[in-house]
């Protein structure tokens, strides 16, 4: 069966170390002088070489059919490249224009849409889906559960049954219609809030609240609202349309692979429906790079960005969560989010690190290729690359390092505990002699005249809040954190 990808349970790859060798045939859009720079940055360039390498020899030895891939860095496609066939019969190459079911990449797509809907006063994440669909109406998991919420839909806590059907078996979706009929008999398998269970149906219920107060189809109202402002200009949902990568089965053990049909997702359209391809979503990407009041290309508000990125439901093992469409995955200390899909002969994986602006794209036509483990791959290369030359690039001076401040250093005691301001090599640290380790300790980040940025791994004490020190006659005699302070022992 089909499912979306969890980036989180496929993290056993070992990460790619080897000698670099020449890419072949990369194909690189027009870029701006600063997206230049980066896409020309020798490391960037060596990284692209060691993932072909790499993707070469899986589509080899694995048989597979053909990857698209795309890297991002803010607001431009820094790389893309097709690698093996879109259709194998006719010797199609792989490209980033070739074309895919997305799958469930297509529920980031209705998570915007209500949030656009709750930025026009339309409806509210608190709402019981209810109020906009009376028929949905089931027999409870228990005698006290609560409505499900438009909220719990899309973070994927309403407790409701994965699937709408057999149509992963018979590859028959159902119809809106269908889809209701169907739910009058359903029983939730669990009560909403209780846990995170991952449902195509919640999906396909919020793409009907959409129509439902937008007035038109969902796939009218994801073009008009999201695509269009975009410029997403390849995607489309359900449309059998020329430039779709022939889809293919899994291998056999005799190595053959099946050609799969183009399938309708009809009512499941807001779950699995979209269609697109690389350079589209690296455009989708991009949009998750902006902040600012909605607008244009702005398809929802920084506000609204924030709210659904934020983690509103963990999986059981609190390996990974899921906030309002995306998926968020803490791998090796390094949050992601995104989301991943699989369609009849169609994964993919979109994978984003917010604080380095980078994001990375795996489009590939089998269900066999585990687009999760080759969206990592390419994060860990030339995504990592990449992020690193374009910080380097924009970086925001720093403030020059003065010797004087290693009058600072020492120890100073509160009633509480004592914090001892530690110089390193042109850096200081504060560190709580009474700890019982020095794991991550607290960077003092100058922000000149004297003062500093406490700056923490966690958002336990007064991070990100101002340090500064109050002397008598030249000596540091107080350390005030925030709004309270510590007086000097001694010094260092």
């Amino acid at each position: 069966m089909f499912r979306a990808v969890r980036v989180a349970r496929q993290i056993g790859l070992t990460i790619l170390t080897g000698i670099l060798v020449l890419p072949a045939h990369a194909q690189k859009p027009a870029a701006t002088a600063s997206a230049a720079s980066v896409a020309a940055d020798p490391d960037v360039l060596g990284a692209e070489r060691l993932f072909s390498a790499w993707i070469e020899e899986q589509i080899a030895y694995r048989g597979l059919p053909g990857v698209a891939v795309g890297v991002v860095s803010n607001q431009d496609l820094i790389w893309s490249k097709g690698f093996g066939f879109a259709d194998l019969k006719r010797k199609i190459p792989m490209t980033a224009t070739t074309q895919f079911r997305m799958a469930s990449n297509s529920k980031l797509f209705t998570a915007i849409a209500i949030m656009q809907l709750r930025e026009e006063g339309k409806l509210g994440l608190d709402d019981p889906v209810v109020k906009y669909l009376p028929w949905f109406k089931s027999k409870p998991a228990g005698n006290d559960d609560g409505p499900v919420t438009i909220e719990q839909l899309l973070s994927h806590s309403s407790g409701l049954q994965r699937e709408a059907g057999d149509h992963w078996v018979t590859y028959k979706f159902p119809s809106t219609d269908e889809i209701q009929r169907l739910y009058a008999d359903r029983e939730a398998a669990f009560a909403p809030a209780v846990r995170w269970k991952y449902s195509n149906l919640a999906y396909a219920v919020a793409g009907q609240v959409v129509e439902k107060v937008s007035g038109e189809p969902w796939s009218v109202y994801v073009e008009r609202n999201i695509f269009k402002p975009l410029g997403m200009e390849a995607s489309s949902v359900d449309r059998e349309i020329p430039g779709l990568a022939v889809p293919y089965g899994r291998r056999m053990p005799d190595g053959t692979r099946e050609v799969l049909p183009f399938v309708d997702s009809r009512g499941m359209a807001a779950a699995t429906g979209l269609t697109s391809n690389v350079e589209d979503m690296a455009k989708f990407i991009s949009a998750q790079f902006r902040r600012g009041p909605r607008g244009g290309a702005q398809i929802v508000s920084g506000g609204s960005w924030r709210e659904m990125l934020r983690v509103r439901s963990l999986d059981e093992n609190w390996s990974a969560g899921t906030g309002l469409g995306f998926d968020v995955n803490r791998i090796k200390d390094r949050t992601y989010i995104g989301h991943g899909g699989g369609y009849p002969g169609n994964t993919t994986q979109t994978l984003i690190q917010l604080d380095d602006r980078v994001g990375v794209i795996v489009l590939t036509n089998t269900g066999d290729s585990n687009p999760g483990d080759i969206a990592l791959q390419l994060m860990r290369t030339v995504g990592q690359a990449t992020a690193k030359a374009a910080n380097a690039a924009g970086a925001k001076p720093s403030v020059e390092w003065d010797p004087a401040w290693e009058r600072f250093a020492g120890l100073y005691r509160g009633r509480s505990s004592d914090q001892q301001v530690v110089l390193l090599n042109k850096r200081l640290v504060i560190i709580n002699p009474n700890a019982p380790n020095l794991d991550d300790p607290v960077t003092l980040e100058p922000l000149g005249g004297g003062k500093f940025r406490f700056v923490a791994p966690t958002g336990g004490g007064v991070v990100g809040e101002v340090v500064r020190f109050v002397e008598e006659s030249g000596r540091p005699m107080r350390m005030y954190t925030g709004d309270s302070w510590i007086d000097r022992v001694r010094t260092q």
